[in-house]
C-alpha cells in the first residue's frame, strides 16, 4: 500500500505505553501526529522523543495529539522512557505504540512486505526506514510526510510552523510561501478569482505577478 498526501491514514488497533487504543477513534475530530522509531534505545531518537515531550504543550494548543511507534514491545518503551526523561529531561507523557509484529511499519508502507513477523533479532538498520512523520488531519487524511535517515535527527519545529501552514490554510484558503512563520504574509491560491480576491480582502492586496499576490495573514 503506498501513501501520499490525502491518502488517508491507514486505522490499526494496537497496544501502547497508555494502553490499547483505536487510531481513528483516538485522534477523534482533531489533528495528530504519527512518528516512528527504527528501534528503542537508540542515540538520535532518544533525543527526538525527549524534544517532542518538551513540544507537547504546544501541539496541544493547536489541537494537536502527538503519538510515537517503535517496533519494539511496549514494555521495552517503558524502560526506554525513563532513559529519555533522564537524559533529555523532559518526561513522556504521549502514547508510544508498540509495534513487534511490524504490522503498522507495514501498513504504513514503512517497511517491505518481506521483512518478517517480528521485531524479534532485528537491528535499527534493518529498520531504517521506520522514520516517518506522518501530519493526519481531522479527517484522517495524511496532510504531510517527512522521512529521514537514521543519522540524521528530525526538525520537530519545522514540523510546528508546517503545521500552522496547514491549518491557517485548511481555514482561510490560503498558500504559505518559503519559509514562511505565523505572522507573516501569504500567498492567495490561483483558485480564488481576482473579484473573489477583491470581495474576501477588501482591504487591498499585492499583486506581483498574476499567479502570485500576496496578502497580511488572516486572523
Amino acid at each position: 500500500m503506498s501513501l501520499r498526501i490525502n491518502s488517508e491514514a491507514p486505522d490499526f488497533t494496537a497496544e501502547t505505553t497508555q494502553g490499547e487504543i483505536k487510531f481513528h477513534e483516538w485522534i477523534g475530530d482533531g489533528w495528530a501526529i504519527l512518528f516512528s522509531h527504527p528501534k528503542d534505545f537508540t542515540p538520535v531518537c532518544t533525543t527526538e522523543l525527549g524534544y517532542m515531550a518538551g513540544l507537547q504543550p504546544e501541539f496541544a494548543k493547536r489541537n494537536t495529539k502527538i503519538i510515537g511507534l517503535s517496533v519494539d514491545p511496549v514494555t521495552s518503551h517503558g524502560k526506554w522512557a525513563a532513559d529519555i526523561e533522564e537524559t533529555q529531561g523532559h518526561k513522556i507523557n504521549y502514547p508510544m505504540i508498540g509495534d513487534p509484529e511490524l504490522k503498522i511499519a507495514k501498513l504504513y508502507d514503512m517497511l517491505p512486505e518481506q521483512s518478517g513477523a517480528s521485531s524479534e533479532g532485528r537491528t535499527a538498520a534493518d529498520n531504517a526506514t521506520v522514520r516517518t512523520v506522518f501530519l493526519i488531519g481531522p479527517d484522517k487524511k495524511i496532510k504531510l510526510m517527512l522521512i529521514y535517515p537514521m543519522s540524521s535527527g528530525r526538525n520537530f519545529d519545522e514540523v510546528m510552523r508546517a503545521l500552522d501552514s496547514i491549518q491557517l490554510s485548511a481555514k482561510h484558503n490560503v498558500a504559505t510561501p518559503v519559509n514562511w512563520k505565523p505572522g507573516q504574509d501569504v500567498i492567495i491560491p490561483t483558485s480564488v478569482s481576482e473579484e473573489q480576491a477583491k470581495q474576501k480582502y477588501p482591504g487591498g492586496f499585492k499583486t506581483l505577478k498574476p499567479y502570485l499576490r500576496v496578502v497580511g495573514q488572516p486572523r
